[in-house]
């Protein structure tokens, strides 16, 4: 059986850190808003979905030009994550309309916030300290600890006033 867990921890990060995080904040809402709106383009223009496989692919291909190459500068999985709750939004709302249309993502609300995936070890928890890709070590306040059993699934950095990490595991 395979069972999931959560752990909520206080991220301390630098000044070049924070400088990072909103790069990387901009740039997954950047890409959400994006390919949200040429989602809503190509339903009304003929009734179709763009599929996450086709966003991914095209948001590939958007990284080499010149124009985008601002997007090497975030974390990868994260902006293939952005793409995937956006995808996970339209299956909702087709589904279950009360559920409401997806909302492009705004500067001015206060919670800015991404999800990575655990890929070969690119994110450890250790010594009071979070490595993430593209950010590198963040200090953190680690008020308990994770059993040794429990492998790192995902993190999830929010920025509400005060800088949090929700790191989900499987056991």
């Amino acid at each position: 059986m395979v069972a999931n867990r959560a752990y909520k921890f206080r991220i301390y990060p630098n000044d070049e850190q924070k400088i990072l995080f909103a790069k990387t904040f901009g740039c997954v809402r950047m890409v959400y808003n994006h390919w949200l709106d040429r989602k809503i383009r190509q339903y009304e223009e003929n009734k179709t979905n763009v599929t996450y496989t086709i966003c991914a692919k095209e948001m590939a291909a958007m990284k080499k030009t010149e124009e985008y190459g601002f997007l090497k500068e975030a974390d990868s999985i994260a902006l293939q994550q952005s793409l995937r709750h956006l995808d996970t939004a339209f299956q909702n709302f087709f589904k279950q309309p009360k559920t409401g249309f997806p909302r492009f993502k705004s500067k001015k609300r206060n919670k800015n916030s991404y999800s990575t995936v655990c890929i070969n070890g690119n994110i450890t928890l250790s010594n009071g300290y979070l490595k993430l890709p593209k950010i590198g070590q963040v200090r953190l306040k680690q008020h308990r600890s994770v059993p040794s059993e429990y492998r790192l699934k995902s993190v999830t950095v929010s920025q509400t006033p005060k800088w949090k990490i929700l790191c989900k595991y499987s056991f």
